[in-house]
């Protein structure tokens, strides 16, 4: 069991070690230019530790983000009072932003938006009165334009309150639904 927990730890560090070399060379290049050996070297792991973790560096970022903003929409799904999303949302959106302009200069945004849709398709999957085709629209539909949204909120310096903005969500969807 020691020696278990002993290669939990070894793991766990080689993970941390990655994911911190990651975002330091993504301070300087793009996602695209960053090799493996490099990115091994700069964490003081052998690629055998990097493969033995992930399959490609996506998988660092998507370790990264996926559980954070997994915790996001939990809040959402699982009906949290409305002052602990908001606070939660709040904390997240604070350190989210710089990541999410670091993820446009290093090409990287992609896999935030995968994320993003994974769990808004979560977020949608038991929606009554709609066919599992217009669910499959409707998902899309919502998750472009709130994601959207959320994108242009955080890139513009976050002028108006996390309130304000979804409440401004709601009444688009609410709208939206309206009309169809």
């Amino acid at each position: 069991m020691a020696a278990t927990k002993h290669a939990q730890a070894i793991q766990q560090d080689s993970q941390t070690y990655l994911t911190e070399a990651l975002f330091q060379l993504l301070e300087k290049k793009t996602l695209s230019e960053i090799k493996i050996t490099e990115l091994v070297a700069r964490a003081g792991v052998s690629r055998m530790a990097f493969y033995r973790n992930y399959d490609s560096v996506e998988d660092i970022l998507r370790q990264h983000f996926a559980p954070r903003i997994q915790r996001l929409f939990d809040n959402v799904i699982f009906e949290q009072p409305a002052t602990v999303k908001l606070e939660d949302m709040q904390a997240f959106f604070d350190r989210f932003a710089d990541e999410l302009r670091l993820s446009l200069r290093a090409h990287f945004e992609y896999v935030i938006r995968d994320l993003f849709t994974k769990n808004m398709a979560r977020y949608y999957a038991n929606w009554a009165g709609m066919t599992p085709e217009h669910l499959k629209y409707w998902t899309v539909f919502m998750t472009n334009g709130v994601y959207g949204i959320w994108r242009e909120w955080l890139l513009t310096g976050q002028k108006e309150s996390l309130a304000e903005l979804h409440t401004l969500i709601k009444k688009l969807q609410i709208s939206t639904e309206s009309a169809l």
